[in-house]
């Protein structure tokens, strides 16, 4: 640490050698995610060549430093992920290739066809089946990108409203997702 603190590029280096396992180790656990993992990890490095000076080895080894900033990183790093909803995103490709699988094995979906036009329309139907104001939720949130804080202002809303309106509405979608029939029709 003393050659680190000295400027001493090769006492980073061994350093980053002896710990980045380790301290990957920790990141991936917490994170749950290889990339974020990967960013911690040169984002701790980062910080030991920074604070260097403020490490005192008479508390303990380096190496317990470092693995305490690595775990208050990481968790900090969770909740700000999850809070952006990281964890709990849904990808849009892998929802089409499951209605895919689902067509495909269950024989429920076709009345969709084999073209997108038919899943259009069917997304389009969903969508007016939700309120005005949920419509415009999730269209100002997923499309144009604002906050809840802009979409209240927007829409002349409560922050409280703008929620309620976007998980509403989400959860109308997802259960015509989830329950795979067209609207207008009785569950197969």
């Amino acid at each position: 640490m003393a050659g680190i603190c000295g400027g001493n590029r090769d006492a980073l280096g061994l350093l980053f050698r002896r710990y980045a396992r380790m301290v990957r180790g920790v990141a991936y656990r917490v994170l749950r995610d290889a990339s974020e993992a990967d960013d911690l990890l040169q984002d701790i490095f980062l910080l030991v060549h920074r604070l260097c000076r403020t490490f005192n080895n008479s508390k303990g080894p380096a190496r317990f430093w470092i693995l305490q900033m690595t775990y208050r990183r990481a968790i900090s790093r969770r909740r700000y992920l999850t809070s952006r909803h990281f964890y709990t995103h849904v990808d849009l490709d892998q929802v089409v290739n499951q209605l895919d699988d689902r067509r495909s094995k269950s024989g429920c979906f076709e009345d969709w066809g084999d073209g997108t036009l038919e899943r259009k329309e069917a997304l389009q139907n969903w969508l007016a089946e939700l309120s005005e104001s949920q419509r415009q939720t999730l269209h100002l949130f997923f499309f144009e990108g604002y906050t809840f804080d802009e979409i209240a202002a927007k829409l002349g809303q409560t922050v409280g409203n703008a929620r309620n309106h976007y998980y509403r509405g989400l959860e109308k979608l997802r259960k015509r997702i989830s329950a795979g029939k067209l609207p207008g029709t009785e569950a197969v």
